[in-house]
């Protein structure tokens, strides 16, 4: 990947047509009288790679909805354990001298001691770090992605890092799968199934890819739907359930019917 760059302008800037490209991050300075100004500042290509908090990132669309959905089935298969916790475009600050900050796209954290509502998950004070990180790729940031971040990752001493890589293949956009694992204090690839599919254990998920979108899949290898699927399965089950109940009152007063007319015919 190479950084657009205009004129003398370093590489890892937005161009000055669009300065607000990759965000923009809000400065405070004090003015004096107890009066603060603030500033927008466009955000560099760095500053992805090692954000502040409240950075506002742009993203596209296809990003957001992968790293949603990811979370989202992440979180369920949490949902039975008060001391895990899924974080998405979380900042972390890692207990490894030198290694600056990251900003994943989903985090699972297990043995966590109290929930709180983080800026920034910092390792040291928590006293765990994560045990899956997930990342996304875009265009622009995927050299952090595929690169940058295997070697930080491993440093921080993270399990296991899956990267949802979207490849660009003769103008179209193909989805692949690539992982790491921490065996022996070293990362080594994450071997997939002949599927294809990935298996995050710490989960009991399969993470693989099926019509060119990345999904998650049970033990059985059935494929677990986003929270509209969700919603729309449930829609459909209560209405059948309306319509059967439905049917079964009409039934049922169709038989008190006929009973009726059977005691009259009777002369009761």
């Amino acid at each position: 990947m190479t950084a657009t760059t205009v004129g003398s302008i370093p590489p890892d800037v937005a161009p000055p047509d669009d300065p607000f490209r990759y965000g923009w991050r809000v400065v405070r300075r004090d003015i004096g009288d107890g009066h603060l100004e603030e500033e927008l500042i466009p955000l560099r290509l760095i500053d992805l790679l090692h954000p502040e908090e409240g950075d506002q990132v742009i993203q596209n669309y296809a990003h957001q909805r992968h790293v949603r959905y990811l979370a989202d089935v992440f979180q369920a298969r949490v949902a039975g354990d008060p001391h895990a916790v899924v974080l998405a475009d979380m900042r972390i600050a890692w207990d490894v001298p030198e290694l600056k900050a990251h900003g994943p796209d989903v985090m699972v954290i297990f043995d966590v001691r109290e929930l709180r509502n983080w800026g920034t998950f910092d390792v040291a004070q928590e006293g765990t770090r994560p045990a899956i990180i997930v990342e996304v790729t875009s265009p622009e940031t995927r050299k952090f992605d595929l690169y940058d971040k295997v070697e930080a990752y491993d440093r921080a001493g993270v399990p296991l890092y899956i990267v949802v890589d979207a490849v660009e293949r003769q103008g179209k956009t193909v989805i692949r799968l690539l992982g790491y694992e921490r065996v022996m204090s070293v990362y080594q690839p994450l071997i997939p199934d002949e599927r294809g599919w990935l298996w995050l254990a710490p989960l009991r998920i399969w993470l693989g890819v099926r019509d060119n979108e990345v999904y998650c899949f049970d033990e059985q290898g059935k494929q677990i739907g986003d929270y509209t699927e969700l919603v729309e399965h449930l829609v459909e089950a209560e209405e059948r359930a309306r319509a059967e109940a439905a049917a079964r009152a009409a039934a049922e007063q169709r038989i008190r019917e006929l009973e009726e007319e059977l005691r009259r015919l009777r002369g009761e």
